[in-house]
């Protein structure tokens, strides 16, 4: 599901970048600014579960927007709209029938498969993480200089591979073919923006595939309202050119916006019960 890839890759990429970087005496600026941007960015990873959103995903064929719900412990996405317009009355009832089972459903499952769901969803969570874990660990980070950008003064920061960085699993391969470039914000030191595209074809082992230059993937975030201090996705890019088989053309692409954050029911309903 996009959504926790998203969701959890918009605070991962913010929260684990350049956490294990040792800085020489020329880089103690960039080290300083990463150093606090990894405090900002852990609060937004651990935030990420307590907020609900609207998700708006376009493709070739339109776009569609859902309402996203923490419900039970996991998120649920409920169609809300269809190329920018709301769905029709009958198509909402046909999706708050479906919500309303999905409530009844979590509600009433065990314990066992309560726990099965809620850990798949942390599981990709996890493995976004420890997937952007490895880019601290792919790259060279280098202070550019400083400019504006979407409201905001940042940190211009370029990412480029590192010397015989060696990945530990599938996933992380297609680190060695790519560079990049951070954003970030010069007051709250979180991610503003983060860029980076294939420049050479990457083989992955053991799956038969060649990630091709063109694959670019760009992640925006912004500050949650009434909430400076916790920043989440506004929008999510990607194309992506590879080769299934080593032969087989595969060409992928989708652009994802986010919007309208807000605390959970079950969130802001237990925080009330505190303030009793």
């Amino acid at each position: 599901m996009r959504l926790a890839i998203v969701r959890t890759s918009a605070s991962a990429v913010l929260a684990i970048l350049l956490s294990y970087l040792v800085p020489s005496s020329a880089e103690e600026n960039v080290a300083s600014i990463i150093r606090r941007s990894v405090e900002a960015n852990n609060r937004d990873w651990a935030a990420v579960p307590e907020f609900e959103n609207r998700e708006r995903d376009r493709t070739k064929d339109g776009d569609k927007t859902y309402a996203v719900t923490i419900l039970y412990g996991s998120p649920y996405q409920r169609l809300i709209a269809v190329n920018g317009q709301p769905v029709s009355p009958q198509k909402e009832k046909e999706e708050q029938k479906r919500y309303q089972q999905a409530v009844e459903q979590r509600k009433h499952e065990s314990a066992d498969k309560r726990a099965a769901r809620i850990a798949k969803y942390e599981a990709e969570r996890k493995r976004d993480r420890n997937m952007l874990d490895q880019m601290t660990r792919a790259f060279d980070f280098h202070l550019t200089g400083e400019k504006e950008l979407n409201g905001h003064r940042v940190y211009e920061l370029k990412a480029t591979p590192r010397k015989g960085y060696q990945p530990p699993n599938r996933d992380s391969q297609v680190l060695t073919g790519m560079e990049g470039t951070l954003w970030i914000d010069r007051d709250t030191f979180q991610w503003v923006k983060v860029e980076a595209h294939v420049t050479r074809p990457v083989k992955i082992v053991g799956f038969l595939a060649e990630v091709e230059p063109g694959t670019h993937f760009e992640l925006e975030k912004k500050p949650v309202a009434g909430d400076e201090n916790i920043w989440m996705a506004a929008h999510f890019a990607m194309k992506s050119r590879a080769r299934v088989m080593l032969l087989i053309p595969h060409h992928g692409q989708e652009d994802d916006s986010f919007f309208d954050y807000h605390k959970s029911a079950a969130v802001a309903q237990s925080a009330k019960s505190e303030a009793r």
